[in-house]
């Protein structure tokens, strides 16, 4: 038994954090989910990589070229095919996991990570046109994005809600996610039918505290050993232990009588950004019943070769807790910066996006 089906048998779940048209076509994908991954995201970066950098693309970039649609529209074909091409791979997943597992996520366009009414339409838009079961459309952990959440979750549509940051936006989305369960109950909508999972990331986190922390003076060094590097497990360990009041509550226990999935935090940017640390830090530092965690290929690879198995998710939350109340105490505000966190976030893949639409005109151009 490899790593990653020894973690599934502790209850999670390890997601590939890659699409690319090659990928599936050489069967590299197939043979991911053969060793145990049950399923796969994408965001723009990723496939503004896939798109710009190869040629697996080219034919089709060729052909719909001379069907008259924007460059947009272009891109989402691109989009759909692989889309459609992984949920199919992933289909039987779905189903011998009753649902729980097997999904593909898509994300709206960044554009609209502010604008309620748009993202919803295009959100059902997209979600109708892909017409498979095991499909979840991503959307931002923005205040908005927690409106988004409950009216698309009424609706019964999978939402994977990506960025998110800080406690505070975690518990509106887990609010959300209720009170839309609740709407599509009174509908009469079969909730069983319904799934989500809550992407909080990780490694990000430490990049931008330990920022901070090093730029503390000499005299805090102490203080600063004591930190470095573990912010953004100890705020995960904390956004777990929220999770679990959550779906233990008398208010679930209610939903879950009739049918109701819980949403599964899922843990993502979980690279090691820093060469100093182990590379699996954020595979093995998280692992926990009810979760997923979605991973870039070095880091699965990593992760195959030497990663731990030890449920350890559960341990030391006072510790987490109080590594946060001595980072308030050194006047490092942790909510403020995960803020601008999410903030970044929303312009990296913004940017992305914009710089793939940009790069697909390009390409044409060179194609023709």
């Amino acid at each position: 038994m490899n790593t990653i089906q020894k973690v599934q048998l502790l209850g999670q779940s390890i997601w590939y954090d890659n699409i690319n048209r090659e990928l599936i076509n050489n069967g590299y994908i197939k043979n991911l989910l053969d060793n145990g991954v049950t399923g796969l995201t994408s965001n723009p970066t990723l496939f503004e990589k896939a798109i710009s950098a190869g040629n697996s693309y080219d034919n089709d970039l060729l052909a719909l070229s001379k069907s008259g649609l924007s460059t947009e529209e272009i891109f989402e074909s691109l989009a759909i095919k692989d889309i459609e091409n992984v949920a199919d791979l992933l289909f039987p997943i779905y189903k011998t996991t009753d649902k729980k597992d097997g999904y593909v996520s898509l994300e709206v366009n960044p554009n609209l990570a502010y604008d309620i009414n748009h993202t919803i339409i295009e959100a059902k838009r997209i979600f109708n046109k892909l017409n498979r079961p095991n499909i979840m459309i991503k959307i931002p952990g923005t205040n908005e994005g927690a409106i988004v959440l409950k009216e698309l979750i009424s609706e019964g549509i999978n939402i994977n809600v990506t960025l998110i940051f800080s406690q505070e936006a975690y518990s509106k989305i887990r609010e959300s996610y209720l009170l839309g369960l609740e709407a599509f109950a009174r509908k009469g909508g079969d909730l069983s039918q319904v799934h989500s999972v809550a992407s909080f990331f990780i490694s990000r986190v430490d990049t931008v505290i330990d920022n901070q922390l090093n730029a503390l003076p000499p005299s805090f060094d102490k203080i600063r050993r004591k930190l470095l590097n573990c912010l953004g497990v100890s705020n995960a360990k904390i956004a777990y232990e929220s999770f679990n009041r959550t779906f233990s509550s008398k208010r679930f226990e209610f939903l879950l009588s009739k049918g109701a999935n819980i949403q599964r935090p899922l843990w993502a940017s979980t690279s090691t950004k820093n060469p100093d640390l182990s590379d699996v830090l954020y595979l093995d530092s998280l692992i926990g019943e009810n979760t997923v965690n979605t991973v870039p290929d070095n880091t699965l690879k990593a992760f195959l070769d030497h990663g731990s198995s030890i449920p350890v998710l559960k341990e030391n939350i006072a510790k987490a807790k109080e590594n946060v109340d001595l980072l308030e105490q050194l006047g490092i505000d942790l909510k403020e910066s995960l803020d601008q966190l999410l903030v970044d976030g929303i312009k990296s893949f913004t940017d992305s996006y914009n710089k793939l639409i940009v790069n697909i005109e390009a390409k044409i151009k060179s194609l023709n």
